[in-house]
């Protein structure tokens, strides 16, 4: 029996494509953006568009054993508002719980088995760290209480009440092997409605991406550095370097010289988290010839490489045409790391779909 999956704030269909992978039959999405909808009409025809979430009733959409969602983080961000989930975005975190408990009464209990949350650090910290608390008590439907030091670690689970829930904070840079390597930092959340098993799936065992001091790969497999083999460059490497323009533009307003300094990133680091609506800035040149070297934006494949998706996934739309840089760069800023996508998708395949069949 092949498991389902329901994306809601689906973006441009990054978890339906890390569970297509698993053998996860996408069967709907959920988002009101245009550009992002017509990504994944292109990628994924079958599955079915139903549209604005605050319109969305659960016991009147198709069941399905796993639903996603990357709720709006913008209330949340530590760049953002910091209104927490009862700001205008983040509260539509509430209507992706109600379609959730609203299927679960509409099929006694039985769909979803599992649903997974991602969301900015910054839910850990909002509204004097009560929302992450809200978080867990609206997928448990019991009272949390706060940790002693009232910080929330970066991983931790509760067991109890309506279900089983574990959490996680994932960096990109050190899951899967981009050609670029991006530092964002997600929190995913897995609960788990009808088992134990949520732990299983979200801290399953996975090897780290790791740089020798040399720059080679150790026994496990190492994050590349930003740079191209000498075949394929023809015997020349380009280097690409990134640096950090907000942090930039604050550290020239209050002319502060080292922060200056450390904004510009080097050639090894991992580029600076991609976001929405930022134009994305990159020293290039070709090694040895660093004086030659010069300042450009960050292109959509590039973006795409550090999401770790395939290169041109936000190219076309669904009707052939080209969508623009700008809405490229936009969708993929407010996309979701394949990678960590993935780690999700294969520990559910694993865990999941044995007791299911």
């Amino acid at each position: 029996m092949a498991l389902t999956l329901g994306s809601l704030f689906d973006g441009i269909g990054v978890f339906p494509l890390a569970a297509s992978k698993y053998g996860i039959t996408p069967l709907w999405a959920s988002e009101i953006e245009k550009v992002p909808i017509s990504i994944t009409k292109k990628h994924f025809p079958d599955m079915k568009h139903l549209g604005d979430i605050t319109k969305l009733h659960g016991a009147e959409i198709p069941p399905v054993h796993i639903i996603t969602f990357g709720s709006p983080c913008q209330n949340l961000s530590t760049i953002g508002t910091r209104e927490g989930l009862t700001g205008s975005k983040s509260s539509l975190f509430h209507h992706a719980i109600r379609i959730i408990k609203e299927m679960r009464c509409a099929t006694n209990g039985k769909y979803p088995v599992i649903a997974v949350w991602e969301n900015v650090r910054g839910a850990f910290s909002s509204n004097d760290r009560l929302d992450f608390r809200a978080v867990l008590e609206s997928f448990t439907d019991t009272e949390v209480p706060m940790p002693p030091s009232r910080k929330w670690a970066g991983a931790g689970m509760v067991r109890g009440g309506t279900a089983d829930v574990c959490w996680r904070l994932m960096d990109a840079q050190y899951w899967g092997e981009p050609t670029l390597v991006q530092r964002r930092k997600r929190i995913f959340l897995v609960a788990d409605f009808r088992g134990q098993r949520s732990t299983e799936i979200l801290l399953k065992a996975h090897q780290l991406q790791l740089l020798s001091a040399s720059g080679g790969a150790f026994t496990m497999p190492a994050s590349r550095s930003n740079r191209i083999s000498t075949n394929k460059a023809r015997g020349k490497i380009p280097v690409l370097s990134p640096f950090e323009e907000r942090r930039i533009r604050g550290a020239e307003k209050s002319r502060d010289q080292e922060a200056f300094i450390r904004a510009f990133g080097r050639a090894d680091d991992p580029f600076p988290t991609l976001l929405a609506g930022v134009v994305h800035i990159i020293a290039f040149w070709y090694e040895g010839e660093e004086k030659d070297g010069y300042i450009r934006y960050l292109t959509p494949v590039e973006c795409e490489r550090l999401m770790g998706l395939p290169d041109n996934w936000t190219a076309f739309s669904n009707t052939g045409q080209l969508n623009s840089d700008h809405s490229r760069c936009r969708a993929l800023g407010n996309a979701i790391a394949l990678p960590c996508a993935e780690h999700i998708m294969a520990g559910i395949a694993e865990v999941v779909k044995e007791s299911e069949e």
